[in-house]
């Protein structure tokens, strides 16, 4: 299935998080996708469960650090494998220019994906122009504004970084993708401006501890103002 154009949900829980290892994401998706998402990303020990639970396509990632390479989301050819292996609709792998492990090319695993699952299409998680440039250049379906703010270079860059996303729609086209930083109605309207062709929503739907510590932040910041 192909991609739809409107909001893809992240559902996805983070090692040491509560809901790590639960084996609950399906109930975020399906839920989700009751609410209108045409999309979910997942990690890809999720993946079955969630694509049994929707109708949508499916985003499959894995994350997995390796002690020479910052680069932690679906970094080699191992994952590949194991994320074709699932079934995914759509691949995420890293897109920045970073070095991969074992010194692995961005360019070599986008060809493996081609010749091996052809009908599994490919989104680049980028966080600098010149990622957003590379990822048009070798072919990948769409562009995600996704590690912005997540790599050394954009550390501390505040999310939704809204000129760069003016910049990168002026490469990607039609591709772009924006992720990052969504917590509002008025932040994604802002977003829309730049006319993506999907958003992508995750913490502020599916991060409990998160939500909540947004409400106790702003209870506590205003009691302790009076």
């Amino acid at each position: 299935m192909k991609l739809q154009r409107g909001i893809i949900v992240s559902c996805q829980a983070a090692y040491g998080e509560p809901l790590y290892g639960l084996g609950l994401m399906h109930c975020f998706a399906k839920s989700a996708v009751e609410g209108g998402a045409v999309g979910i990303r997942c990690l890809c020990d999720e993946l079955t469960a969630i694509r049994q639970a929707v109708s949508v396509p499916v985003i499959g990632l894995i994350k997995r650090a390796y002690p020479d390479s910052d680069v932690y989301i679906t970094p080699t050819q191992t994952e590949i494998d194991a994320l074709i292996a699932a079934k995914p609709d759509v691949i995420a792998m890293d897109a920045t220019l970073r070095p991969r492990p074992d010194g692995v090319t961005l360019e070599r695993l986008t060809a493996y994906v081609r010749d091996h699952a052809p009908q599994i299409e490919l989104l680049a998680d980028c966080a600098e122009l010149a990622d957003f440039e590379n990822a048009v250049k070798l072919g990948f379906d769409y562009v995600s504004s996704t590690l912005r703010g997540y790599t050394a270079a954009t550390n501390g860059v505040t999310v939704p970084d809204y000129d760069f996303l003016r910049a990168a729609k002026s490469i990607a086209g039609s591709r772009l993708i924006v992720e990052g930083g969504l917590w509002e109605t008025e932040q994604l309207d802002k977003a829309l401006q730049v006319d993506p062709y999907a958003v992508v929503i995750g913490s502020s739907i599916t991060r409990p501890h998160l939500i909540t510590k947004r409400f106790v932040h702003t209870f506590e910041a205003r009691c302790h103002a009076r």
